[in-house]
């Protein structure tokens, strides 16, 4: 297949920095569209994978997973895009899109789903590599429709953190009069509140310390408890119907089951490994509680969250930063010193 060289961003080992190569796109397909990427969201997986924490990475990878660009070129067949419009890729390009999991718009549960990075290239027989790029070549039927009133640096985000948080809100079908905790006040916490708010529920936040107390209410939390405080924790018991722990990393979940009311469930989406401590399942048996797990969102819920976002004006609270400072950036992740995301003004790497 005919290929092309474009500049890129990525790492050849876990432990060296990431630094600008030159990595091969292929040429469009019929059913192909090439995009210049604008901007490029930074999402704490990129670093998790560049890092090769979770041991599965081949190198060399280019990370990039929350990608808006423009349309540059279209394949003979295809028909939902042209040149000039805005668009967006998220987690996925590609699937095998004949199991029922994409029969029924969950292409993120097909077991032969593609990553944007890190997958299978079934045209070049080589790792798929992602968004800290200057162009992308995605099928059509894995690009999304950007909106044109959306500030396209700030939406970036939302193709990873937003959909990770709105997919579990749509399937527990929070909406008005909804009780809704958020766990963690960050990339996905922070979206979490603003979608919760926007959907009409009754939004808190779950933190260690009243200094997120302003934040959370200024994305629009109803209230904040302090889940070290005794009796905050006791005044919320049996109050939620939904808790969405985005906590990155092993953590006790006991105490926030205990505030789910009868069948209530907490949906973890940002840590991916062993529980520690155990669950104790005897408030769970005694109240019909569930705890549940929750990845990205298929294409279309992903689009209709763009749409929503669209209609509402919502976008991520962002640091735009220059491909040149990505491995400052990836220290700062590590400190939780963004709010609350970063995002990568792609001009800096085609100058």
């Amino acid at each position: 297949m005919i290929t092309k060289s474009v500049k890129a961003f990525g790492t050849e080992s876990p432990e060296a920095n990431l630094k600008q190569f030159n990595i091969h796109r292929r040429e469009v397909t019929i059913n192909d569209v090439e995009i210049d990427i604008l901007f490029c969201g930074v999402c704490h997986s990129d670093l998790h994978f560049a890092r090769n924490d979770w041991g599965m990475t081949q190198y060399p990878v280019v990370p990039g997973h929350e990608i808006v660009g423009k349309v540059i070129q279209v394949g003979t067949g295809v028909s939902k895009y042209k040149i000039g419009d805005l668009v967006a890729v998220g987690c996925l390009v590609d699937s095998c899109k004949s199991c029922n999991n994409c029969k029924n718009d969950l292409e993120q549960y097909c077991p032969e789903w593609v990553g944007t990075y890190g997958g299978y290239d079934k045209h070049l027989n080589t790792p798929t590599h992602g968004g800290y790029a200057e162009t992308i070549v995605v099928n059509e039927e894995f690009v999304l429709s950007v909106p044109k009133n959306l500030d396209l640096a700030g939406i970036a985000p939302v193709l990873c953190a937003g959909i990770t948080t709105w997919s579990p809100l749509k399937h527990w079908k929070v909406g008005k009069n909804s009780k809704v905790a958020v766990v963690g006040l960050g990339g996905l916490g922070h979206m979490a509140i603003k979608l919760a708010h926007a959907l009409g529920a009754h939004v808190s936040l779950f933190s260690r310390s009243t200094n997120k107390m302003e934040d959370a209410k200024a994305l629009g939390a109803d209230a904040v408890i302090i889940s070290t405080e005794e009796t905050q924790m006791e005044n919320v018991m049996g109050k939620f119907d939904i808790i969405i722990d985005t906590v990155p990393y092993a953590h006790d979940l006991n105490p926030y089951i205990n505030t789910l009311n009868t069948n209530g469930t907490l949906v973890v989406v940002g840590y991916l490994g062993p529980l520690d401590p155990m669950l104790v399942t005897v408030p769970m048996i005694m109240g019909r509680k569930s705890v549940a797990g929750s990845l990205i969102g298929g294409i279309a819920e992903t689009q209709e969250l763009l749409d929503f976002c669209g209609k509402h004006n919502i976008h991520s609270d962002i640091e735009v930063i220059d491909i040149q400072d990505i491995n400052i950036a990836y220290e700062r992740m590590l400190k939780s010193d963004v709010k609350y995301r970063f995002v990568i003004d792609m001009k800096s790497l085609k100058a």
